[in-house]
């Protein structure tokens, strides 16, 4: 089993299909995808409805291959007994073979301008503008599921006016072919309507939309098609292999074997900063942990097993450190932070250290030792003098080129770059980690993954996933329904979120 997930641009995806139709007759890649996304589609009219035969769904039909695929897809639904309705939006540009396909199966086929009128005609005779709710599309009511066909990789940009009146008017659950028509599909960006689907059937390959934009595509189900691809210039740990590295003590290990982490948080204005992160760095592994600063009266009221000092110098032998949640931005923690950076430990840099670097750049810039930024937007804006923008892999893969180190750059899709390798994405499957002191906490998994040996994009990739487990675990707190969660909670999760991931890698 592969220990990460490709996600492929559109040029790449396009390359590998430009091979592949070298390899096999004219129009297979398109059934292979047609047949994925029909089986799809059947599977979830049986979860939501109890049935296939009888059922309706309702396609959304653009120009070009992605059209046909969901065509011919709509043709294969009508031959199981599905009342199938094709709604076309540039009816002149229609893939012929697919729509003859369709027709012959019996499918109805109708224009976007007769659906616009239908609809117009119903509200204004029935007084109400949102009660035919997508009715007047079809002859036998409301659909059961729709098909997202408008656009596939080659779309760029919001849905047009009549694309996006149409999906406005749905209430039935969307799936989406290949991706949600109106996202990108290389940045997930989105900059105006665009479909939010329940489930996207990516064809061939996962594209970096389906990571970026996680939100607008629902659950991902793939279709292989045949694609022979490259190696991936965006990618995702897999749980099991994060599980399968994580570090645990082996017959021989003791504790300073197994690595010593080096916290340098917290201040009298933020004294939970240094026990979240500290906390972190304890959970994370079984070596040591040494605090430096002056919250130790606090750390150590929360985890006696931690080793304090009040200065660097004096610290002991660490193998990495973490400087900045709640440390200040004055002389005094200046200083720290240049004293850190003169090791040739790795070094995890958060928060207010960000802030101090954004102020010298030249205390980080050109150090050999691995050295991890973890910014969220606003600390980006500061490091770089520009917004992250609407493409965050080149901006986190810019940032980590030009300062030649590694950065981390948080979201619900958290990104980590390192110069001369792939970007490694963590789609975190929901926002339960947004709260304060979270980040806290991940500053300190990443600087144990570092002292245990670890290189530091895998170190920053492996830990925001668990990070992004534990949130999720502790948001739920064995209950289907969850609630909000605090950073406290976060903390308390980590080691079940470790196991989860660790029983993945033997199962």
């Amino acid at each position: 089993m592969s220990s990460q997930r490709g996600y492929f641009t559109v040029d790449e995806v396009r390359a590998a299909e430009a091979e592949l139709f070298t390899r096999v007759p004219e129009g297979t890649p398109m059934h292979r995808a047609a047949y994925g996304l029909a089986t799809v589609v059947a599977s979830e009219l049986r979860a939501r409805t109890g049935g296939i035969a009888g059922r309706s769904v309702l396609l959304l039909v653009g120009s070009g291959d992605n059209g046909g695929d969901v065509l011919w897809a709509g043709s294969m639904l009508r031959r199981r007994g599905v009342a199938v309705t094709a709604v076309l939006l540039n009816p002149e540009r229609a893939h012929a073979k697919g729509l003859a396909a369709l027709r012959k199966a019996g499918g109805r086929i109708r224009t976007a301008s007769e659906v616009s009128y239908a609809r117009a005609a119903s509200s204004a005779g029935s007084g109400d503008a949102g009660s035919s709710h997508g009715v007047p599309m079809l002859d036998s009511g409301a659909p059961d599921l729709v098909i997202d066909g408008i656009v596939g990789i080659s779309g760029h940009g919001p849905l047009r006016p009549l694309a996006a009146e149409i999906v406005a008017a749905l209430h039935a659950p969307i799936i989406a072919a290949d991706l949600p028509s109106g996202v990108d599909p290389d940045t997930g960006a989105v900059t105006g309507p665009a479909v939010r689907a329940e489930v996207t059937v990516a064809f061939g390959a996962y594209k970096p939309v389906h990571a970026l934009a996680a939100s607008y595509c629902g659950r991902i189900e793939l279709v292989p098609i045949g694609l022979r691809l490259p190696e991936p210039s965006l990618a995702a740990l897999e749980p099991a292999g994060i599980g399968a590295r994580w570090p645990t003590p082996g017959p021989t290990d003791d504790k300073y074997t197994q690595g010593v982490t080096g916290i340098c948080a917290g201040s009298a204005t933020y004294p939970g900063a240094a026990v979240l992160a500290t906390g972190a760095a304890v959970a994370a592994t079984s070596g040591m942990v040494r605090y430096a600063g002056t919250g130790a009266a606090d750390v150590l009221d929360h985890f006696p097993e931690v080793i304090a000092a009040q200065t660097i110098s004096s610290t002991g032998r660490v193998q990495s450190w973490v400087f900045g949640p709640g440390a200040g931005t004055d002389s005094d923690a200046n200083k720290r932070l240049a004293e850190i950076l003169a090791t040739d430990l790795p070094v995890v840099v958060d928060a207010d250290g960000l802030t101090l670097l954004a102020a010298d750049p030249d205390l980080v810039r050109g150090r050999a030792a691995p050295t991890v930024l973890t910014p969220h937007a606003g600390e980006f804006a500061r490091l770089t003098g520009h917004e992250v923008g609407q493409d965050r892999v080149a901006a986190v893969r810019d940032l980590a080129e030009s300062w030649q180190l590694t950065v981390l750059l948080k979201g619900r899709a958290t990104l980590v770059a390192s110069p001369d390798r792939p970007v490694f994405v963590n789609e975190a499957g929901g926002s339960w980690a947004a709260t304060a002191g979270a980040g806290d906490v991940l500053s300190g998994i990443i600087g144990a993954l570092l002292a245990a040996g670890h290189n530091p994009a895998w170190s920053a990739a492996a830990a925001a996933r668990v990070h992004a487990l534990a949130a999720n675990l502790a948001a739920h707190e064995n209950h289907p329904s969850a609630a909000p969660i605090s950073a406290t909670p976060l903390l308390a999760h980590l080691r079940p979120a470790i196991r989860v991931l660790r029983a993945l890698a033997v199962s």
